[in-house]
């Protein structure tokens, strides 16, 4: 080995191309190796992502700045925080909190970017399996019940706002719940997993049934 041992991830990347690497040879069973050349790939095209797009410096304050905790002396960092802040009336009706928003603004961008990867694999993984095992006429018929399927056992996140595939209760949730809906879903399969799967199969997606218990105050 020379003297110098240059990596093409920062310290913060190498925990988390570790972390996930473990993670995904435990969950989806295969080697350590396979994982960690599945996780590089998500892990390289996050970093790509992020630099394209600009929030790969984002201070790991922001959700502080966000909620005027903490102040920025970088005008590019006050313009974002501005852009962000005039979208949280709307995430705040979706039940979004200051500590949601401190939490999710709080994390590396690279770390976020891989939690919405992950989710990615999972709902994927679902989605072939159901292919796989369809029994439709059509492809294009296998490919709607395998999607109402993914969105019936797996929360979507995104722009509430966006109607493009889902409407009413079913339409995407802020990112900034993911904390706490993660909490949920825990709890749930723990403490009552049968009326939990029940109440599953009776919304019409997951997204429903979260809004549900945003509502009620169960999360």
């Amino acid at each position: 080995m020379g003297l110098f041992n240059f990596s093409k991830y920062n310290d913060v990347e190498k925990s988390l191309r570790d972390l996930y690497t473990q993670m995904m040879s435990m969950t989806m069973g295969v080697s350590v190796d396979e994982a960690r050349k599945m996780v590089e790939g998500m892990l390289d095209q996050a970093i790509e992502e992020s630099k394209k797009e600009g929030s790969y410096y984002l201070p790991q304050n922001m959700g502080d700045i966000l909620l005027g905790d903490a102040g920025a002396n970088d005008p590019v960092i006050k313009k974002v925080a501005e852009v962000l802040r005039k979208k949280l009336p709307k995430k705040r009706e979706e039940g979004v909190k200051d500590e949601d928003i401190r939490w999710w603004w709080n994390l590396n961008d690279i770390e976020r970017r891989m939690m919405i990867k992950q989710d990615e694999v999972a709902r994927m993984a679902l989605f072939i399996n159901e292919i796989k095992n369809s029994a439709e006429s059509t492809k294009e018929k296998a490919a709607e019940k395998a999607s109402a399927k993914v969105r019936k056992f797996h929360p979507m996140y995104g722009d509430p706002d966006d109607t493009t595939y889902t409407k009413g209760d079913d339409r995407p949730l802020p990112y900034e719940l993911k904390d706490r809906i993660n909490i949920y879903i825990e709890k749930r399969a723990k403490t009552d997993p049968d009326k939990y799967k029940q109440e599953i199969e009776q919304s019409s997606t997951f997204n429903a049934l979260i809004r549900k218990e945003i509502c009620t105050g169960k999360i």
